[in-house]
């Protein structure tokens, strides 16, 4: 290269000698033959940064199910990898300011850990993500009891929830994007809900560098659905740092208080003069000490903010962000609601002991959703599917880049 570069200054400064000269001839065949090189190089780097078909291998069996895992990679080489136990996003590599990649979510290489966790890393919870008041509601006349998994209420769908099972998984046809839909039938009484339900998770990555978490469901009864991706983000790379540098906003007016046991009272109350006021963007650390009721009834941040949305659609719930590095997450929603949860409860012990696995603090959650409680809150936006109706929401995980 710096020979054919020395030989084009030469010709700009001289170009009635190299017009007509044996020299000439010759060099006008090599500017042929290295521009079509260079072409075909430049062609084969563009397709090197294509985005690829999605990516399956066996990831693992239980039992006599077989799991699976899912890349997809998009042309600024983002990468998602989903598994189908538990429809769990496995991980999300973004870059850092100087272009670095790192994985951003919490979660394991392999499958044997998640078997044993307790805490949904990255996984899609359902029946009903969030809680449910003693564990039972009442729909249409109709008592329902659940399993009582979270003191004396109900937590993420009960003892077996949707985390905890193999979701039948095939990629979207190219037409559809670069993704993968996963399903899995919920048999009618599962966990103790009424009526089968046919749940649907789309997962899908695009060259803007969004990943997008589509959920469907259908039913056969009437019956509550709330389905959420449960993801601990950590902006840093480093799932042994603290995400309490990670500055966050939420677009929420305001938010729901919690009772002793962590279930809404009912109330809407306003976050303005509270440490739960993100509004405007907050180090998550400042606040999350002070003395205030709610939060120490969380033990820091583990509360629903009801999102600010002028109509139906997208709404844009929360922006998290890495100062040192960069990263930037912006989540969009068509849900009603976020769970802004600040790893309160991650202990770092092992996951065979009942552990979080991952230390105190070092992941922080935005579970978009329906309220919690829900069913047994006739305020608060309907969680109810019946027959014939479609549930459908959708999540947008924007990877952004401060500078």
């Amino acid at each position: 290269m710096p020979l054919f570069l020395s030989l084009l200054r030469q010709i700009a400064t001289h170009p009635v000698a190299w017009q007509d000269s044996p020299m000439g001839l010759s060099f006008r065949v090599l500017l042929v033959a290295a521009l079509a090189v260079g072409g075909v190089s430049g062609r084969a780097a563009e397709a090197a940064h294509q985005s690829k078909a999605p990516a399956r291998s066996s990831w693992g069996r239980i039992g006599d199910g077989s799991v699976e895992i899912y890349t997809l990679t998009n042309v600024h080489g983002v990468e998602a990898r989903i598994t189908t136990y538990g429809a769990t996003l496995v991980s999300l590599k973004a870059p850092d300011r100087a272009g670095h990649f790192k994985n951003i979510v919490l979660g394991f290489d392999t499958l044997e850990p998640y078997l044993g966790a307790t805490a949904y890393y990255g996984a899609t919870v359902g029946r009903y993500a969030n809680r449910i008041a003693k564990a039972r509601f009442t729909l249409d006349g109709k008592t329902y009891q659940l399993a009582a998994n979270d003191g004396p209420n109900s937590l993420h769908g009960g003892t077996r929830g949707f985390d905890k099972r193999i979701w039948q998984a095939e990629p979207l046809p190219a037409s559809e994007g670069n993704g993968v839909r996963l399903t899995y039938v919920s048999a009618a009484g599962d966990e103790g809900y009424p009526g089968e339900l046919t749940a649907h998770a789309i997962y899908r990555l695009d060259d803007h560098d969004n990943l997008e978490i589509e959920y469907g469901s259908t039913t056969t009864a009437p019956t509550p659905v709330n389905l959420a991706n449960h993801a601990y983000f950590n902006l840093t790379g480093d799932p042994g740092v603290p995400v309490l540098d990670h500055v966050v906003r939420i677009n929420a007016d305001r938010f729901t208080p919690v009772d002793a046991t962590l279930i809404p009272t009912g109330e809407l109350r306003a976050v303005a003069g509270t440490p739960f006021d993100f509004r405007t963007a907050h180090v998550v650390g400042a606040r999350i000490g002070d003395p205030d009721e709610q939060l120490q009834r969380g033990h820091g941040y583990d509360h629903n903010w009801v999102l600010n949305k002028a109509a139906a659609g997208i709404t844009l719930a929360a922006v998290v962000t890495d100062p040192k590095s960069g990263r930037s997450l912006e989540v969009r929603t068509t849900q009603p609601g976020v769970q802004f949860y600040t790893g309160n409860f991650m202990n770092g012990k092992p996951a065979a002991g009942g552990g979080s696995v991952f230390a105190y603090r070092t992941g922080l959650c935005l579970e978009t959703q329906h309220f919690p409680d829900s069913p047994n809150q006739a305020s608060f936006p309907s969680a109810i599917l019946r027959p014939g109706q479609v549930y459908s929401e959708k999540t947008i995980l924007a990877v952004r880049v401060v500078k």
